[in-house]
């Protein structure tokens, strides 16, 4: 029996998601409340260390890190494989998914945490918000997660996040220029591990990012339209829940485009 522990908002657990779907695999889901930071509890710090989802049980093997569980489901359930063949793009895909990992999730979490994780922090005294932050075990998520609590979207690691999202997107751009997929005619792990970012951008109404990039707008509606990332993403978002997210980032998109604004 594959568990993922998994959040509904979590892009790095929305990749595995979608991996396991792709896969048409069962598995059983345990909800983390990230907000309420059960992810620092110990029973689950036992698990996954780092304090960070998703974990993945096999039977009784413990996988972390998202990109690892994607590239481990694919050698363990080689059935309908989402890595290419050619060596060259083997790599390509792997620096794709290095990218995610490196660069663009931390900025993906730069621009949803205080729309998300920081109004559930504001509930508790200052002393309880230091407590809980002081809990989290990496040091530069840490001091990050601190930055955003004190000045949310005026943080400075927003203005970098949206810099480094808008240079993810030209540099999908002239990839998808004359491809349907990152690597050519077939949705592979690199399209996986990217298509949860744009669902950031997607929910909070912040598609602006790339309205001047059709090549990655086509493919994002490509991506929003398998099924595997309607049974791994779409579904995890009731109508009202997706209305009350737009209408949350709508009325943060002034400062957003700021920042954009900053880049050009």
């Amino acid at each position: 029996m594959l568990t993922l522990y998994t959040h509904p908002m979590s892009p790095c657990a929305q990749k595995v998601r979608i991996c396991l779907a792709e896969k048409n695999l069962t598995w059983k889901a345990v909800h983390v409340d990230l907000p309420s930071k059960e992810n620092l509890k110990p029973e689950y710090l036992k698990l996954n260390p780092a304090g960070v989802v998703p974990t993945l049980v096999d039977d009784q093997s413990v996988i972390t890190e998202s990109s690892v569980i994607c590239e481990y489901l694919d050698d363990q359930y080689p059935d309908t494989t989402l890595r290419p063949e050619s060596s060259i793009a083997l790599a390509q895909m792997r620096l794709w998914m290095k990218w995610v990992d490196s660069q663009l999730h931390p900025s993906c979490g730069a621009i949803q945490w205080p729309m998300v994780m920081r109004p559930k922090l504001m509930e508790l005294t200052e002393a309880e918000r230091v407590a809980v932050i002081a809990k989290v075990p990496e040091k530069a998520r840490r001091e990050r997660q601190q930055r955003l609590v004190e000045l949310g979207l005026d943080a400075p690691d927003v203005a970098s996040a949206v810099a480094t999202y808008r240079s993810t997107i030209q540099k999908m751009e002239q990839s998808l220029s004359d491809t349907s997929w990152l690597l050519g005619k077939a949705f592979t792990l690199a399209d996986a591990c990217l298509a949860p970012y744009f669902q950031t951008l997607y929910q909070f109404s912040w598609t602006d990012l790339f309205a001047d990039a059709p090549a990655v707008d086509r493919w994002y509606e490509q991506c929003r339209s398998r099924d595997s990332y309607q049974q791994a993403v779409s579904n995890d978002f009731a109508p009202d829940v997706l209305a009350k997210l737009q209408t949350d980032g709508k009325a943060a998109w002034p400062k957003l485009s700021q920042h954009l604004s900053a880049t050009v």
